[in-house]
């Protein structure tokens, strides 16, 4: 067993208690009344998705547009896939959008990170909720459960979804096995150096949401790192009370191998590295290298002796620099936001 004498610090504590809630307090039908003149827009990144972005558009159209009138509109953002998957977003109800064709003209950027900030660029609501595309036995309180505390605490700026993660192996399932990468990097990391974000129980969550305001005056980190850049540049930004998070119960997805998941702790370091550098916590604005070294057992290209090939990787990254401090007209962007009350099309 798991014992422990130590406990997390006061401020932690309170927070935790203060800003944790279940997707189970809020009806699609309160948040609907709730909403008011909201503007709400929910927007999937999605390469090479076809297998499962279908069921989740149609899901949040049927269920949250057609059944209730809580979103106002899906954005997909095709993010250079090579199959269906913008197809199938567009059969299923959403307004499909190009990563590349929303960037043009702007350097060109790898990952995830990059397809969120053309999607809050493309996108229209006041209020913007993020889901992965790659969700299985996806439900609408995933949305829901992110939506509440915006629709009804103003003093809240952003959500975190965090869930139980099954990871499926030949010897079982691991019912919280999937959050390899959260565990062996992102949260220590998060405890030595940003304690304040120690109480969020999956900062790597893809599933999240905030207010266009806050959202737009946020850079974002172009690959792995997106997701805890943004949760320590908003908790700079709005302060720790302002953000919140949301047990969604359980997430199923695609799991990535060791050698993956390698090259995705260290974008999170490097981001992380260059908050610290921010904070005063390290001398240079860089760490001494951005490579990865990693071994492939065996192969034609194996070295003698080792019987493995090296594989270098670059790990470092760049960031899209706030919404709000650019003029979309010049740069072409399709998205401009707006006040709220303003109509936003389904």
């Amino acid at each position: 067993m798991w014992h422990s004498h130590e406990t997390a610090s006061p401020i932690v504590e309170a927070w935790t208690t203060y800003r944790t809630g279940k997707a189970t307090q809020w009806t699609a039908e309160q948040l609907a009344a709730a909403k008011g003149r909201t503007g709400v827009s929910v927007v999937i990144p999605a390469r090479n998705e076809q297998a499962t972005i279908g069921a989740i558009v149609a899901t949040i159209r049927r269920e949250l547009i057609e059944k209730v009138p809580l979103v106002d509109e899906i954005v997909v953002v095709d993010s250079r896939s090579t199959d269906a998957t913008a197809a199938v977003a567009r059969r299923a109800g959403a307004r499909v959008v190009s990563q590349d064709r929303l960037t043009r003209g702007l350097p060109r950027m790898e990952g995830k990170g990059d397809a969120l900030w053309a999607g809050l660029a493309a996108s229209t609501g006041d209020v913007v909720a993020f889901v992965d595309g790659d969700l299985h036995e996806f439900s609408a309180h995933f949305v829901t459960g992110l939506l509440g505390p915006l629709l009804t605490d103003q003093t809240v700026e952003f959500v975190k979804g965090f869930y139980h993660r099954p990871l499926v192996g030949t010897a079982g399932v691991e019912t919280d096995g999937g959050g390899r990468v959260t565990e062996l990097a992102a949260r220590p990391l998060l405890n030595l150096f940003f304690p304040e974000l120690s109480g969020f129980v999956q900062p790597l969550a893809g599933e999240y949401a905030g207010r266009r305001r806050t959202l737009e005056r946020i850079p974002f980190v172009s690959g792995y790192g997106v997701e805890v850049g943004m949760l320590i540049d908003l908790a700079d930004l709005v302060g720790l009370d302002a953000l919140c998070q949301v047990d969604l119960g359980e997430r199923k997805h695609r799991h990535q191998g060791t050698e993956a998941l390698g090259r995705m702790a260290a974008q999170i370091m490097v981001t992380a590295w260059s908050r610290m550098h921010r904070r005063g916590l390290t001398a240079e604005a860089m760490p001494p290298s951005t490579l990865l070294t990693q071994f492939r057992r065996g192969g034609e290209d194996a070295l003698p002796n080792l019987d493995r090939q090296i594989a270098i990787t670059e790990t470092g990254v760049t960031e899209r620099p706030p919404l709000a401090e650019l003029d979309r007209e010049s740069l072409g962007l399709v998205g401009s936001g707006r006040a709220a009350g303003g109509a936003v099309a389904a």
